[in-house]
């Protein structure tokens, strides 16, 4: 009888044991965003599956529980067809380190609630630069593990037969140093450089009071120039020497003739070549350099003449655009002309309507003379496409709607109409969101999806906090934010895409560094290029090509797990403006 006494008092325990178990199992079907929210901010997670009634926030410790709640009715995903329901705890303000559990259906990855919740993600968007940087050493005081040798000294570029001219003749030697490698790969890029440039020194004009504050562990960090603008200055300087001095054109690239391998920078010693000079290059030059002037100018003193040079250089550039309007980067024609191929990155563009529109409004604003204006038909229609490396004159439009105060008169006219086309782009953005399977702007549409897709998700953000800044309506700002939760894991994959972050975060980018380096984690502070069912990689461990879905973690997966310099601009945009505006919540 005893035996069987504790034969049953076993049997039950066994039972009581496997059902906590059952009940405290990691579930990726909880989706949101892995590093947590702000005490008076919206907080949404996402239940993926069968329907389910009621909700639960507890204690990071498993045993109190702080917060009830119903889930939403089902929502069904217009993409996949799968449903999901919302789990709503905006009502929770305690900060804390907590789980959302679903009924019997275990419970998600950990969040925070915290002020400044965005902030060590925000740095660490911004410090990924530092990672990208060409021609320096990254020891160990500043790159911590991920510290390297110097690769690409780029102090001895050859001139490719495509960039000759009569004062340069091809296999002329220059010197072409700095800047950041530009994705995956080791190569320079000028057209990819303009928009990312462009967004970070954006967000400085945005945002000047919360970058002040913004350091990162940089060699130069507490020089009296804040970390952001000391990291775009790399750059910067890399895009000086790629600007012919005796014509003004812009070079359109700094690259191997082929891809490297899988190598460490140091290791990658093949020849490099600048190539033809090309209009859209030159054009996003000189509104990368219009826009330098009026950020520089603030720091003459620490900078003595750079601000001066770069307005030059600008004007030189545009002088050279007139001058060869047609001046296309078309890497085939180039390789049948001449010798060695280049097969790397083209960024070709065969449109320079919107180069002219962006250079014409930095100068305009930069120079205060409206000739630039009346060259270029600076509004040709209505629409309003999301900033890419190969659609740039959103990033005008931003520039004017900032710079109201520093406008012309006729300049200034624009503006209203301006205005209310930005604002009602944003509100077609948020139409339907509270439809929406993931309550997010990203995703309404397979469109949506597309290469790079995790910086159409962070420039949608922008587009929203832009909307913002015009009209102080925070519908805007929660959009935004949804946006940044949507990169963080509430997302159709459930990963956050930011490497170093969350408890599903990317580990195997493709990234030359993070593949050869020896250590097990990547790089931190890099935006994977998210879902793409293009999946042009043929990497064979895609499970589906259902658009929000068409994502693999692989090295392999260059089609939606790279890393690029332009994907990561938007996303320190994006957080590091919430982090400055979490107040107004």
């Amino acid at each position: 009888m005893k035996l069987l006494f504790n034969l049953k008092k076993i049997f039950l325990q066994t039972i009581a044991f496997l059902s906590l178990q059952q009940l405290f199992a990691q579930n990726e079907n909880i989706r949101l965003n892995q590093v947590g929210f702000y005490p008076d901010a919206s907080k949404v997670a996402v239940w993926v599956g069968e329907l389910q009634s009621d909700f639960e926030v507890i204690k990071q410790n498993k045993k109190k529980v702080v917060f009830k709640g119903k889930l939403s009715n089902q929502r069904t995903n217009a993409i996949s067809q799968k449903t999901t329901q919302l789990a709503d705890f905006s009502a929770l303000h305690k900060p804390g380190k907590y789980y959302i559990s679903i009924g019997n259906k275990g419970f998600s990855y950990s969040f925070e609630i915290k002020k400044d919740i965005h902030r060590e993600a925000a740095k660490a968007s911004l410090k990924g630069f530092y990672y990208q940087r060409v021609s320096t050493d990254l020891p160990e005081k500043y790159a911590g593990k991920w510290h390297r040798a110097a690769g690409h000294r780029d102090d001895k570029v050859l001139l490719h037969p495509s960039a000759a001219s009569k004062e340069r003749p091809e296999n002329t030697l220059i010197s072409s140093t700095k800047g950041w490698y530009d994705a995956g790969d080791y190569n320079k890029y000028i057209v990819n450089s303009g928009i990312t440039m462009a967004t970070l020194f954006s967000l400085y004009e945005d945002y000047p009071e919360y970058c002040k504050d913004f350091e990162i562990n940089i060699p130069e960090s507490k020089n009296g120039i804040p970390d952001l603008l000391d990291e775009a200055l790399w750059n910067l300087r890399w895009m000086l020497t790629m600007q012919d001095p005796n014509d003004g054109g812009v070079y359109h690239k700094l690259t191997n003739p082929s891809f490297d391998g899988m190598v460490m920078p140091d290791k990658a010693i093949k020849p490099r070549y600048v190539v033809q000079k090309s209009i859209t290059a030159t054009l996003d030059f000189a509104a990368v350099m219009a826009q330098s002037n009026r950020i520089f100018k603030a720091y003459e003193k620490q900078l003595p003449g750079l601000a001066d040079s770069c307005l030059i250089a600008a004007k030189k550039a545009w002088a050279w655009a007139k001058a060869n309007p047609k001046a296309l980067y078309l890497q085939n024609e180039i390789n049948k002309q001449f010798d060695p191929d280049v097969v790397t990155g083209e960024y070709g563009d065969r449109n320079s309507a919107d180069e002219w529109i962006w250079a014409a409004i930095e100068l305009w604003i930069t120079t205060k003379d409206d000739s630039y204006a009346e060259q270029t038909d600076l509004f040709p229609d209505k629409n309003l496409p999301l900033p890419t490396w190969s659609q740039v004159r959103m990033l005008g439009y931003y520039s004017l709607i900032r710079s109201e105060k520093l406008l012309t008169p006729k300049s200034k006219q624009a503006l209203p109409a301006l205005k209310k086309m930005l604002t009602d782009f944003a509100d077609g953005l948020l139409a339907g969101v509270d439809q929406q399977a993931y309550h997010t702007v990203m995703g309404k549409t397979a469109r949506d999806y597309m290469w790079g897709s995790s910086s159409h998700a962070a420039n949608q953000g922008i587009a929203l906090l832009q909307a913002y800044q015009i009209t102080s309506d925070k519908k805007y700002l929660i959009g935004a934010l949804g946006n940044l939760d949507y990169l963080l894991g509430r997302n159709a994959v459930g990963y956050s895409f930011l490497t170093g972050f969350g408890s599903k975060q990317v580990m195997h980018p493709h990234h030359r560094p993070s593949e050869a380096d020896g250590i097990v984690e990547p790089v931190p502070g890099l935006l994977s290029g998210g879902p793409n069912p293009g999946q042009q990689d043929k990497c064979t461990t895609y499970t589906t090509k259902i658009a929000d879905e068409s994502f693999t973690d692989d090295v392999c997966s260059y089609a939606s797990n790279e890393i690029a310099i332009n994907w990561n601009a938007p996303m320190v945009y994006l957080t590091a403006a919430i982090e400055a505006l979490q107040k107004k919540f």
